[in-house]
């Protein structure tokens, strides 16, 4: 059972013997279980942890009652739940290099966009005879029923989402900085906030 929060810092770039491999710095908890969820209790069963613990002195208000900016569950199996109490420390050592994992984010906002630039579309030929289409959708509707179908892709907000890419390879641990060095891009723009964990887990 392996999971995770933690902060999208930069890209980067490692060698190693023949390539250049590109990297994603993650800074990577410590976090803290802060709550186990039973069956008989909560009907499901689930770990919560909280990552960065607010400043006691900096606490607004309406985070009165908070000890951590932010709070995510994961579920876990029946075999796994003992292995989790309240206050338990979980910090980078949970993985080793080489492993694979997903990771899940809120993906770059590009405000109200076109469909050229939203789906890819071509547009219309710098031709002869267009004037002012050549970055158009083109036909939306049908003839039979005179409508757009739900689902069209069209013009619309871009972005902002929430991402998951899986099978991600981490390259490099830091135990001592608390990093993760994981090969490829992952979702968002700095100081995104990421859930890790390996390709068996699920979040709630």
């Amino acid at each position: 059972m392996k999971f995770l929060l933690g902060k999208k810092l930069e890209m980067s770039q490692i060698f190693n013997d023949k390539t250049v491999v590109p990297i994603t710095l993650i800074s990577a908890g410590p976090c803290f279980v802060t709550q186990v969820k039973t069956k008989e209790k909560d009907k499901y069963q689930s770990v919560q942890i909280g990552f960065e613990k607010l400043d006691p002195k900096k606490v607004k208000k309406s985070q009165k009652n908070k000890e951590f900016r932010y709070l995510k569950e994961f579920k876990i199996d029946d075999l796994e739940i003992a292995d989790y109490e309240l206050g338990k420390k979980i910090d980078v050592a949970t993985f080793k290099e080489g492993d694979r994992v997903k990771i899940s984010g809120i993906n770059k906002g590009k405000g109200f966009q076109g469909a050229v630039k939203k789906w890819g579309f071509s547009g219309r030929n710098a031709t002869h005879g267009v004037k002012h289409e050549h970055r158009t959708l083109g036909s939306v509707g049908a003839t039979g029923p005179q409508k757009v179908f739900k689902g069209k892709k069209m013009h619309g907000r871009m972005g902002n989402k929430r991402v998951t890419i899986k099978n991600l390879e981490i390259v490099k641990i830091d135990l001592k900085n608390n990093l993760i060095a994981v090969k490829g891009a992952v979702p968002g723009r700095r100081d995104t906030l990421l859930e890790i964990s390996n390709s068996q887990m699920s979040n709630v």
